[in-house]
């Protein structure tokens, strides 16, 4: 290609989903977010480019990518919105527990050094 750049070809969808089957789990979608990303790879199923798929989805190409990799996956469902796991908890049931006990016990005023 022009400047030496040479371009991977695009992930291929899976083929025991078409146009018309997508499209229908879009209109079956209660998620916003689900809906808009199987538009966006119904019209790659249609033909579009994924230049055009990642216009009408609102997002970059790498972001079609990584929707075409999830639904090749486990299907629409793949493309549900999950909250994010998040930070793991610092304390476990024990420790909730022992802090639970303290906080009802109170403060001891020697040990504490509390006045009132």
């Amino acid at each position: 290609m022009a400047n030496g750049l040479e371009f991977a070809m695009p992930i291929a969808l899976r083929t025991d989903f078409d146009f018309s089957a997508v499209r229908a789990a879009a209109r079956r979608s209660k998620d916003g977010g689900q809906a808009r990303r199987l538009l966006a790879l119904a019209a790659i199923y249609e033909g579009s480019s994924r230049t055009e798929a990642a216009r009408i989805g609102g997002v970059t190409l790498q972001i079609v990518r990584d929707w075409v990799v999830k639904f090749n996956a486990t299907g629409p469902e793949g493309l549900i919105d999950r909250k994010a796991p998040g930070k793991p908890a610092l304390l476990n049931a024990t420790h909730r527990a022992a802090l639970v006990e303290a906080i009802e016990r109170g403060p001891i005023p020697a040990a504490h050094g509390v006045v009132r």
